[in-house]
């Protein structure tokens, strides 16, 4: 056994929000967090610690690690210590959460010297996040465009990844990250569900391979359902964007831009409070890198 391991996982954002319909679809981008679990000898007492915002609760971490061990039944021979560092800002849409789940989830198979097929890993990761109540549909599409990489269409309730696209490499993305946090499990469902007839529309587009298009007007839908002001997409756009829309359940929003159009962008987003992410787009999947 190996006892001590550490993984890396990397972010995503939103192409189809799967709140309204159970299905979504996301991208992955190289925004990252990593975490590392050390078992120990006390069954069942996992310390988590997210050392980029300590402030934050740490339960989707000891909930994600209590999967995996109750998976190989060694749940009542190991306890964990897990620490997280990330680059990603905690409640602002960018898939935080399913990416630190899969990160913790490979890195505590690692420790245990085991190995899982890719879904298998996935899904741990949402049932915690199902278990920690940070999400809503089980955020199915976020975690496999942060395992795999490129673009992904999913069905979340069924947990079906029924579509997975390399995307092109020359692309470049900016999030624009207000201050203010917005939890998931905070979220009003009944009021997003009312876009349920627009979003099917958004998420054929999606299947059909229109990622761009799918993600502006999955965009304004969700910001029209959650009273989010759409200006900052729209500045985003009219600067050259190839797609702009609500990251998640906000307040970020999300620009793809080809190289020709990042400063233009970037200075619409900037005309806006709140910080600029600079990221690249993703194909690498999780991976173990060190036990």
């Amino acid at each position: 056994m190996t006892e001590k391991a550490e993984a890396i996982a990397h972010g995503a954002a939103t192409i189809v929000n799967a709140i309204a319909l159970g299905k979504g679809a996301a991208f992955g981008v190289d925004l990252w967090t990593k975490a590392e679990v050390r078992l120990t000898e006390e069954p069942q007492i996992i310390k988590g610690e997210i050392t980029s915002d300590p402030a934050e609760s740490t339960l989707l971490i000891e909930r994600t690690v209590s999967r995996v061990l109750q998976h190989f039944s060694v749940d009542k021979r190991f306890g964990a210590k897990v620490k997280t560092w990330s680059n990603i800002p905690v409640a602002r849409g960018l898939k935080s959460s399913s990416v630190a789940a899969n990160a913790v989830a490979l890195a505590t198979v690692a420790a245990l010297g085991r190995t899982l097929d890719d879904l298998t890993v996935v899904n741990l990761g949402v049932d915690a996040a199902f278990d920690a109540k940070v999400t809503v549909t089980g955020a199915f599409d976020d975690a496999c465009a942060s395992y795999f990489g490129g673009a992904v269409v999913t069905d979340n309730l069924e947990r079906k990844l029924l579509k997975r696209v390399k995307l092109p490499e020359d692309l470049t993305v900016l999030f624009h990250v207000p201050s203010r946090k917005a939890y998931t499990g905070d979220s009003e469902v009944d009021k997003l569900r009312t876009v349920k007839p627009l979003v099917e529309i958004v998420y054929k587009e999606a299947l059909k391979g229109n990622f761009w298009s799918a993600l502006t007007l999955n965009g304004i839908i969700y910001s029209a359902a959650s009273g989010y002001d759409i200006s900052v997409a729209l500045d985003a756009l009219t600067a050259g964007a190839l797609a702009a829309g609500l990251c998640g359940k906000g307040p970020a929003v999300t620009a793809v831009v080809s190289s020709d159009k990042i400063d233009s962008v970037r200075t619409a987003l900037q005309r806006h409070e709140g910080e600029i992410l600079h990221a690249r787009l993703n194909h690498e999947k999780a991976k173990v890198i060190s036990k």
